[in-house]
């Protein structure tokens, strides 16, 4: 149920971004917010990759946009002639995270350096809530673009 639950926020918010061009994907539509479709494209591809890939499934691998010092770089030097690209970059991740999160049950654990031990389960319900929460920012988003909500 939780896997099906997040492929659903995952589906909709990509749902979201679809049919938009690279420049309203990198528009910030609420200055002096630097909140784009883009930029959450861009920290939803760093979120899958950590949570799924490198605490879940013990991957060695670092953020590609952002990083514990730099919460907001995936929001910072977007470059909308990459748009295409990192979207591209983000549907690949999902891929990886569902794959590196089917080599554990839900039950199973890891620990994080800053919270400590935490459960697959964990991972999953807070993936919901981080798709949940962005997916009420990209309808804001989205309905200031082009005025389409609820898709």
């Amino acid at each position: 149920m939780l896997e099906k639950w997040l492929d659903r926020h995952r589906a909709t918010f990509l749902r979201k971004c679809a049919g938009l061009t690279a420049e309203q994907l990198a528009l910030a539509t609420t200055p002096p917010s630097n909140l784009t479709l883009l930029g959450l494209i861009r920290h939803l591809t760093d979120v899958e990759r950590m949570w799924f890939r490198v605490r879940v499934a013990g991957q060695d691998l670092t953020p590609r946009y952002g990083s514990s010092d730099d919460q907001d770089g995936a929001f910072e030097h977007l470059d909308p002639a990459r748009a295409e690209a990192e979207y591209a970059t983000l549907v690949a991740e999902i891929a990886e995270a569902r794959t590196a999160g089917a080599t554990r049950t839900l039950d199973d654990t890891f620990v994080h350096a800053r919270w400590g031990e935490m459960s697959v389960r964990w991972v999953h319900i807070h993936m919901i809530e981080e798709y949940a929460q962005h997916n009420g920012h990209a309808d804001l988003i989205r309905e200031r673009i082009d005025g389409r909500t609820s898709r």
